[in-house]
């Protein structure tokens, strides 16, 4: 059976649109005429959902974290009222306004009202319900606690989004400073410093040793501006090559956590994922082994990832979670002692919890932070840069003022 969006007239002569669900579209037609609805326009979703991203109209998901987290509040709501799962669907379908979400949402509705177990439909749409979604699913439906689990799914969700924002916003202004103040040394370079090299050639005069390597430079950038970008692009298609595999990712997480300042807010952000992500999945009933295979793919960190990866292992051996965390030198000693008491006083879900919430304290204190010091300290380099032109030209122009 297929989803079928229709616009149309109903007897009073309203325009309305909504979804069917039939075995064809001329069933579905049929089965409007018998609700009173004289139809407009109807077409298949899934026919249209594969011609928008044949035209290339759809990128990714192309369902942002904000609209998952209210459409899974919203059933969650739903869900608690005891209105039977699928009406919650088909009511949530009808309010979401993001095409794919919808779509997906319409096939998870469909596949449910076929006897599918609600965890396993979301499953077929990876790019949009990640496994932690499908998971945590799959333990509210097997313990009959689906309303509490959704809300937590989504204030999970909403609060991974949330430090997401906060730590893109703070880098936004640097990222921006950084890129149109090189674009205007690249001009100055290019246009600017080749013309007044032209008049001081003419001088017939030495030039200080500071105006000769500004003159250089940008004589290399105008003459041989092919081999900068050649060279540009290959170490950057070899850095992306060599991050891509294993090793690299490995190294390169390694050393973007030794780099000062930032190393330390890229440590704390991995260890507020791991703590929340794993807090919300064992709270949920997901199982400690099945947990810590989501987690390790959730850091989006190599080194934090092999860590995990250990600790899963001593996990399925008998043995605690704390050993490796301890042994890696990665984790801070407060969060590895805070585990060990979890672990032997049946609160690991709890003080996981209080380590998520008191490391996202710390990032946002550290973010602004990092935001103060890096406005003035880029400030401060690129005047020192654009002074260093300045100062470099106008010397010799003073000192032939002199002569003269």
């Amino acid at each position: 059976m297929a989803s079928f969006e229709y616009r149309g007239l109903n007897k009073e002569g309203k325009n309305v649109k909504g979804l069917v669900d039939a075995e064809n579209i001329k069933a579905a037609k049929q089965k409007l005429k018998r609700d009173g609805v004289y139809v407009v326009d109807i077409k298949d979703r899934k026919a249209q959902a594969a011609k928008n991203k044949a035209k290339g109209i759809s990128f990714g998901s192309g369902v942002n974290v904000q609209e998952l987290a209210l459409m899974t509040r919203q059933l969650a709501t739903l869900v608690k009222a005891q209105i039977p799962l699928v009406d919650s669907l088909s009511a949530v379908v009808e309010q979401v306004e993001n095409e794919n979400l919808k779509s997906a949402l319409s096939d998870v509705k469909q596949m449910v009202n076929e006897g599918s177990s609600l965890y396993k439909a979301p499953s077929k749409h990876p790019k949009i319900f990640s496994n932690i979604y499908v998971s945590l699913c799959e333990a509210g439906e097997t313990s009959g606690t689906l309303d509490i689990i959704l809300l937590r799914l989504a204030e999970f969700t909403e609060k991974q989004n949330e430090l997401r924002n906060r730590v893109r916003s703070a880098m936004m202004y640097p990222v921006i400073i950084g890129f149109f103040s090189s674009i205007v040394l690249v001009v100055i370079f290019v246009t600017v410093i080749p013309q007044i090299s032209e008049v001081f050639s003419s001088m017939e005069k030495a030039l200080p040793w500071y105006t000769e390597v500004l003159i250089a430079i940008s004589g290399f950038m105008v003459n041989y501006w092919y081999i900068l970008i050649s060279v540009l692009a290959f170490v950057t298609f070899s850095f992306m090559r060599w991050k891509s595999t294993e090793s690299g990712r490995l190294s390169w997480d390694g050393l973007k956590m030794r780099i000062p300042v930032v190393g330390k807010l890229i440590r704390m952000i991995a260890v507020s994922r791991f703590a929340k992500t794993l807090s919300t999945l064992l709270q949920g009933g997901v199982p400690m082994l099945t947990a810590f295979d989501i987690v390790k793919n959730v850091v989006d960190n190599k080194v934090f990832e092999k860590i995990i990866a250990d600790a899963r292992d001593n996990v399925s051996e008998g043995e605690s979670i704390a050993g490796p965390l301890r042994k890696s030198g990665e984790f801070p000693p407060i969060v590895i002692h805070m585990i060990s008491i979890g672990e032997k006083t049946g609160e690991l879900e709890s003080l996981l919890t209080q380590v998520s919430e008191s490391y996202d304290f710390q990032v946002n204190n550290t973010v602004a932070g990092l935001t103060s010091i890096l406005e003035p300290v880029m400030l401060i380099f690129m005047g020192g840069v654009v002074g260093f032109i300045v100062f470099a030209i106008l010397v010799p122009i003073l000192e032939m003022q002199n002569i003269a």
